[in-house]
């Protein structure tokens, strides 16, 4: 059989009974009258089934029942107010899991900053950072396996997620070092069209393929794809071998690889996006918090 629960402001009275050891007192302390003291007192010893306190003339002392019952009601109210709280931290973004889906190429743009900001402000927020691609992150948005995204060139439209943008970026050529084009400040987009090209394979990001693919047929070609990669140092990386060129957002230039080299693209005109993501009916405090860091913090160009 199940024992009842004992209230937490029965435990409380009895502690503080427990530490003055008389009536009068320990009702001003807990500022209610002497009857209400007494009765919260022996509802609680009838839940107990024993008398935890002797009533003397003039004297109150715990029983032997009521001496083993005091640490146990300390450690609980303790326990309580700490779980307290921990709730208000929480509720109200500032304790808790937030987790993070985060495309690898923004490792060298938004993210750095982001994590430090966020961090600097919600210490006591565990941040659980997933490195995805845009079609898992998008995947893990709806079922729940992250909170936000951070991603390439967002779906135009979703009925489940909330998109922003935080930046947008230009692309670059990305070319082995001993390309006869490097000796170029800049590239038309047409003088890639006899090189084979490196890319990532569509289904990690549609969008971001797409645009690729539509500078080049813009160009007058369509690429020539013998090589794909899911991360983009990796399609550096395979460049740098001599395997392929190919075009990427703009903060790719910082990955330094000895055997590649970054040339801007002529035309400039076409831009990738960088957004967050999040579900549109998520009302986490949480998010709500790294929405407005987002917003309040410089955007990264």
């Amino acid at each position: 059989m199940r024992r009842p629960e004992l209230p937490h402001h029965q435990l409380y009275a009895f502690v503080v009974l427990a530490e003055e050891l008389h009536f009068g007192r320990a009702a001003a302390r807990l500022g209610i009258a002497q009857p209400p003291l007494s009765q919260q007192i022996r509802r609680l010893e009838a839940k107990v089934g024993h008398a935890l306190f002797s009533r003397d003339p003039g004297r109150v002392t715990l029983t032997p029942a009521g001496r083993e019952l005091l640490p146990a009601a300390r450690h609980a109210l303790t326990h309580l107010t700490d779980g307290l709280a921990a709730a208000r931290e929480v509720g109200s973004g500032r304790a808790g899991r937030l987790r993070i889906g985060f495309a690898a190429s923004l490792a060298l743009t938004v993210l750095p900053g982001l994590l430090r900001a966020f961090r600097e402000r919600f210490p006591a927020v565990e941040l659980d950072i997933q490195e995805m691609t845009t079609t898992p992150q998008l995947a893990a948005l709806r079922d729940g396996t992250i909170d936000v995204g951070l991603l390439r060139e967002p779906p135009p439209s979703d009925p489940d997620l909330s998109f922003e943008t935080v930046l947008t970026e230009p692309f670059v050529a990305v070319l082995p070092s001993t390309h006869p084009l490097t000796a170029q400040r800049t590239v038309r987009v047409e003088q890639l069209a006899d090189s084979p090209f490196v890319l990532l394979p569509r289904a990690v990001g549609p969008p971001l393929h797409d645009q690729i693919t539509a500078l080049c047929t813009a160009a007058g070609f369509t690429p020539r794809v013998t090589q794909h990669a899911v991360e983009w140092q990796t399609v550096c990386a395979l460049v740098g071998t001599g395997l392929g060129v190919s075009l990427a957002p703009e903060s790719i230039r910082r990955i330094r690889l000895r055997d590649v080299a970054f040339r801007g693209i002529k035309p400039a005109t076409t831009r990738t996006r960088v957004a967050v993501s999040w579900r549109t009916d998520d009302r986490s405090p949480l998010v709500q918090r790294l929405l407005t860091t987002l917003n309040e913090e410089p955007r990264w160009a």
